[in-house]
């Protein structure tokens, strides 16, 4: 069976993303039932040297919706600037990022194999095709930081499980 760059991708980005949103609600939820301030999570770290939480929300949307649109540009480089401070935020965030991905046209999508792509930082470039970037880069780190935002929330007390990382499953 052939699979498109867009079902290889898409579908499963809008899959965690709607339970990346679900995780955010149990995160504000769980912040307000404890008398914690959202400031709490919204900074929390595994360890002192990796990101915090709203960085790793932000992050799904910068290998979801954001890859896409540098792929159209032909160049990626990490998001430096701050990330949202507020639950309300990263939901606004995610739900942006999941109207952009539904709005997409698969056949755009399909149509990015073989175009060239970059991805840069100051004194380093790595080339790639649209479909090796999306698949080998921005894939892996969509779930790299989906992981971690769960990570986060679960080390903090939250209550939750795998089936709450899965999401909404894509069945027949």
């Amino acid at each position: 069976m052939a699979i498109s760059l867009y079902a290889a991708t898409i579908p499963s980005c809008q899959q965690l993303l709607g339970a990346v949103d679900a995780l955010l609600d149990k995160a504000q939820a769980f912040c307000a039932e404890k008398g914690i301030g959202e400031e709490e999570m919204i900074n929390a770290r595994l360890i002192e040297d990796m990101l915090p939480f709203a960085y790793q929300v932000r992050s799904t949307a910068t290998h979801s919706l954001g890859a896409v649109e540098a792929i159209r540009k032909g160049t990626f480089s990490p998001d430096r600037s701050p990330p949202p401070e507020s639950f309300a935020a990263l939901k606004q965030l995610v739900a942006d990022t999941r109207s952009g991905l539904a709005a997409l046209d698969p056949a755009e999508i399909d149509g990015f194999e073989g175009r060239p792509m970059c991805f840069e930082l100051p004194g380093f470039r790595a080339d790639f095709t649209a479909e090796n970037f999306l698949l080998s880069f921005s894939q892996p780190n969509f779930y790299f930081h989906a992981t971690t935002a769960y990570d986060i929330m679960r080390m903090k007390g939250v209550q939750i499980g795998k089936r709450d990382f899965l999401g909404v499953w894509r069945t027949v």
